[in-house]
């Protein structure tokens, strides 16, 4: 069965906290949930906020959609104003859009407290509205607000409210578990019973309060809703609308139907990815189907299975949904991980099994003593390519000194001395710089700069510090993370200490030692000459 898709995440979705996106992000994000598959694009509400009105405004003249039918949204009009005089709904005429989502009131408490009229006029309220936009040649979806809630409390009017929709002409009733707060049990058999009073497209607009949302979309459709309505990410208010993303997933690989395709499906965690980094918001690692870790292994056991038989402990393959396989190295590794990782960087056949035991030792020990390698891509190949060359050293540093002076009118300024020795004899140099780490960057390049001028194109693109035992305060050890980039590649290296300057020293270290080793492979490789590194 055909399931149809509306996203609401430029509408629903921005009124989650920390959620908010331009005129521009939205014109994008519209274009990559057409390329998606999506159905339905709600793009906002245009009687309620100038972002909105100007969104519709250049939509009409620069979003040119494939599939997908751009929808406005808005509410009934009010109980004061006659339907073609009503601003609002006017706007919603004037949006362009082919697709008008309307919603109103389904529970009686919500029509007698919040908009303080009679049961009876609200049903005018739907109908009238419903009705005009009708007679302006818009499809028009239904949202039947807070249903469940209503229907709970108040059955037959409730279904009263759907009956003066669908009379007036409403293309989709939707119905809205507007609160989050129906358990599946009870929402799936309300639905059925709205399933069998009326034909046409139902639809299910579920929001999250109870960790359910994802769950009563899927009910819903067992049930005969034939149009799901969510949020890519789960973005939306308080606890977030279901996830679309997750929904999508479930019904074409888990229960036959079809949304936007197999072929689109392998877009859904580029696109969910790309609308988190507009949203400045990262993915929960763990968030089904399109995180970071959900398709990762740790355990070595699960490893050792999964390298035989991925569907040992993966229910779908990653790539169906765009995501991949990741194996993760820690102290809970086996051999299985190291070789996995091994062979992901070409490298497996480098190494002997003496040298990869020793490997698994290492990482236990680092990883026991605060080391994150999981996130450390670069501090690991570090570690493989010392036990492929144990003891090979570029350079040795002999000490190192940092100096901070600063005062009330005067600007904070660092300056450090390194002091070590590489194959050419002993270096030492002193630089100021904007800080400790700073300076001991320019110091440690001043130092290495002419016998290995390729360090220079090395450069820091991220810094994050975390405290590991806050119960210590200022003695804690903490965990240095810093991303680097020679502008072919990006790697991580980590350092730990209970001192934050040598713990971000180690990690540089690190950083410049890794980059040397390749080059001084890809270039014996091409020469088959000796290493230019000081053996010990």
């Amino acid at each position: 069965m055909t399931i149809q898709t509306f996203d609401t995440t430029l509408r629903d979705g921005t009124q989650g906290e920390a959620v908010s996106f331009s005129v521009d992000d939205k014109l994008v994000i519209a274009r990559k949930l057409d390329e998606l598959g999506i159905d339905y694009i709600e793009g906002g509400w245009p009687g309620s906020n100038p972002r909105d009105r100007e969104f519709f405004a250049r939509a009409a003249g620069e979003l040119k959609l494939r599939h997908a039918k751009l929808t406005a949204f808005g509410s009934t009009r009010f109980a004061k104003n006659p339907v073609h005089e009503d601003r609002n709904v006017r706007e919603l005429i004037e949006s362009g859009t082919p697709v008008i989502a309307i919603f109103g009131k389904s529970w009686g408490l919500h029509v007698t407290r919040a908009l303080g009229i009679a049961l009876e006029e609200n049903l005018k309220l739907i109908s009238e509205t419903v009705g005009y936009l009708k007679d302006h040649g818009r499809e028009v979806v239904y949202d039947a607000e807070h249903f469940f809630d209503g229907y709970i409390h108040n059955r037959d009017y409730a279904l009263q409210t759907l009956e003066a929709a669908k009379k007036a002409g409403a293309d989709v009733l939707c119905l809205c578990d507007t609160n989050g707060g129906t358990i599946t049990d009870y929402l799936g058999p309300i639905v059925a019973d709205v399933r069998a009073r009326f034909d046409g497209v139902i639809g299910i607009h579920p929001h999250n309060d109870s960790d359910l949302g994802v769950a009563n979309a899927l009910a819903a459709v067992r049930e005969g809703a034939t149009h799901v309505q969510g949020c890519l990410n789960g973005y939306g208010e308080r606890c977030g609308n279901a996830n679309l993303a997750s929904v999508i997933a479930n019904l074409e690989l888990k229960m036959g139907h079809e949304t936007i395709g197999a072929e689109n499906l392998q877009r859904l965690t580029a696109t969910c990815r790309y609308i988190a980094e507009l949203a400045n918001l990262a993915i929960p690692r763990g968030q089904a189907y399109v995180g970071q870790s959900a398709f990762a292994h740790k355990g070595g056991i699960h490893v050792s299975a999964v390298l035989k038989d991925s569907s040992t402990y993966e229910h779908i393959r990653p790539e169906l949904v765009g995501n991949r396989q990741r194996v993760l190295v820690s102290d809970l590794s086996g051999r299985s991980n190291v070789v996995y990782k091994l062979k992901q960087q070409g490298l497996a056949e480098k190494l002997t099994d003496a040298a990869r035991s020793k490997l698994l030792e290492r990482i236990k020990d680092a990883e026991f003593a605060g080391y994150d390698l999981e996130a450390a891509d670069g501090t690991f190949e570090l570690f493989v390519r010392d036990a492929m060359r144990p003891g090979m050293k570029f350079f040795e540093v002999e000490g190192y000194e940092v100096t901070i002076k600063a005062g009330a009118n005067v600007a904070t300024r660092a300056t450090a001395t390194v002091n070590l020795t590489a194959n050419d004899g002993a270096h030492s140099a002193t630089a100021t710089g904007h800080g400790p780490v700073h300076a001991l960057d320019v110091c440690l390049r001043k130092c290495l700069s002419a016998l290995y001028p390729e360090i220079a194109g090395v450069r820091l693109t991220d810094y994050k510090v975390r405290v590991l035992d806050s119960k210590k305060g200022t003695a804690a050890k903490v965990r240095v993370l810093v991303e680097w980039s020679d502008h072919h590649r990006s790697w991580a290296t980590v350092g730990v200490s209970d001192d934050v300057i040598e713990a971000s020293w180690n990690a540089m270290l690190d950083a410049l030692r890794l980059e040397l080793m390749r080059l001084e492979d890809a270039e014996t490789e091409m020469t088959e000459e000796p290493a230019r590194g000081l053996a010990k």
